[in-house]
């Protein structure tokens, strides 16, 4: 995040604008329907200012900006479009301590002015921090389709029992509950619908439901949610959801920051990740912190790379929830598998090389890996192998003393869906040492399997254009 994005009050307080065009007319309008008091200088005004010059906070200034002009000003905009002005506006601004903006010149603002979706009081803006001005017009014309006008009614319409539910539910938990019942049941639905007075009948009525029954005691939920294998856009429309709705999140190493962004900001963040060897908290005591934090009333979101029930451990933590009586749900995500082989252009199955695939753990329950060979050394198969990494030049060694074609071709995807995802693809006795020489680290996938030799033709990931540095993948 290059910026910091905040809501600034400028109501009834000075913004300055130098210029009289399009862009300074612009920045005026938008100040002015915030409450700001407009002070413009330049010497014309353009036919963009015809529904502003009257405006009882709008003062027009026939001259140049001069340094006093800066005193009191919470802003100020060097937006004449002409270099020498607008530069001399900024070097005023600076010296007296002002934030400013000159439209187009990223290097000489304090701060973006983001695209605006208006729905007074709610208010979205949309910053690409001053790299794309234009693609930040676009996000904004397709939230203006996705969020109805009526928003703006109905944040409003609740603002005004704000005092009224406070009184009656004190806890904040409680409070919460209550708003997220009313802002997307029954209540909302009249509101947009334009019935106003059954709106308000029917939020009472709920207000009257959740007073009665805040006394008891709290209700809680856990949310086992898949994250994928590290692409956000993987993420699916129920996990958003309940990440957005969570009081607390678990989470662990292979959630990246891009995925954890998208939780609730003001939720609680618990770290319990692993390491090969090195457990920052055993999974009995992840469990039971699941269960207590339940039985205190939270909504608790246990956040797990991949798919919570494809060696995610997730059973295991739903056990001790069904066994107290733990309110949950199971929300699937893309299995490492599944998304890493796909981002790394290699198909699962093909008709013309596999018609089945096995996934299994290179990392056994007490550090012991015992698989069953005779399954894993079919012919027409594709072997996916999670968290073997670690042991990878003793699996490789192994399937070839079990009578496995030395040849047979194999892959090793690192960071996989990530932009830092690297494949290296070899044969069952040149990858270990492939791996070794390219210093991979975990997360790793490993696929065995002749599907491997159709990455070179249907690889299409290209990580360095994602933003990634350029590294070999082969």
């Amino acid at each position: 995040m290059d910026h910091l994005p905040i809501f600034l009050d400028v109501k009834d307080r000075k913004v300055l604008v130098a210029g009289g065009g399009t862009a300074a007319a612009r920045k005026a309008e938008m100040a002015l329907r915030a409450g700001a008091r407009i002070e413009l200088y330049s010497d014309a005004l353009g036919d963009e200012f015809i529904d502003l010059k009257d405006h009882q906070r709008f003062t027009h200034h026939r001259r140049a900006v001069s340094a006093e002009d800066l005193e009191g000003c919470v802003l100020a905009y060097g937006a004449a479009e002409d270099e020498t002005i607008d530069r001399h506006v900024h070097a005023l601004a600076k010296a007296a301590r002002v934030p400013v903006n000159v439209p187009d010149q990223i290097s000489l603002c304090d701060f973006i002015a983001p695209a605006v979706l208006d729905r007074s009081p709610i208010v979205v803006g949309i910053s690409s921090g001053g790299a794309s001005p234009i693609l930040a017009r676009a996000i904004k014309a397709r939230l203006e389709t996705l969020i109805p006008a009526s928003f703006g009614k109905l944040a409003g319409f609740v603002g005004g029992f704000r005092d009224v539910v406070a009184k009656r539910l004190p806890k904040s938990h409680d409070r919460l509950r209550f708003w997220e019942r009313a802002t997307e049941g029954t209540a909302a639905d009249f509101l947009l619908a334009g019935n106003e007075a059954a709106a308000k009948a029917q939020l009472l009525k709920e207000l009257n439901d959740a007073s009665e029954t805040a006394a008891g005691p709290p209700l809680g939920e856990v949310y086992l949610v898949g994250a994928g294998p590290g692409d956000p856009d993987l993420l699916t429309f129920r996990a958003l959801r309940l990440m957005q709705r969570a009081d607390v999140v678990l989470y662990d190493r292979l959630i990246g920051d891009e995925v954890m962004n998208l939780v609730r900001r003001d939720a609680q963040r618990i770290y319990v990740g692993k390491l090969p060897q090195q457990h920052t908290m055993p999974q009995e005591e992840i469990s039971q912190m699941l269960a207590r934090l339940a039985r205190e009333g939270k909504r608790v979101l246990r956040l797990k790379g991949g798919d919570p029930f494809i060696f995610g451990r997730g059973g295991e933590e739903i056990e001790v929830l069904a066994s107290e009586g733990i309110p949950f749900q199971v929300v699937p995500g893309i299995t490492a598998a599944s998304g890493c082989s796909s981002y790394g252009g290699i198909p699962l199955t093909h008709r013309d090389h596999a018609q089945a695939c096995i996934f299994v753990t290179g990392h056994g329950k007490d550090g012991h890996v015992n698989l069953d060979w005779k399954t894993l050394l079919q012919p027409r198969q594709t072997v996916a192998i999670y968290m073997g990494l670690s042991s990878l030049p003793a699996l490789m060694q192994e399937f070839i003393s079990r009578g496995a074609d030395p040849k047979l071709p194999a892959a090793v995807i690192e960071n996989g869906t990530r932009p830092e995802q690297r494949v290296v693809t070899g044969t069952l006795d040149t990858l270990a040492q492939k791996i070794a020489d390219a210093g991979f680290k975990a997360p790793a996938m490993i696929v065995i399997g002749t599907v491997v030799t159709l990455r070179d033709q249907l690889s299409w990931f290209n990580p360095e254009q994602q933003g990634a540095a350029a590294s070999p993948t082969d």
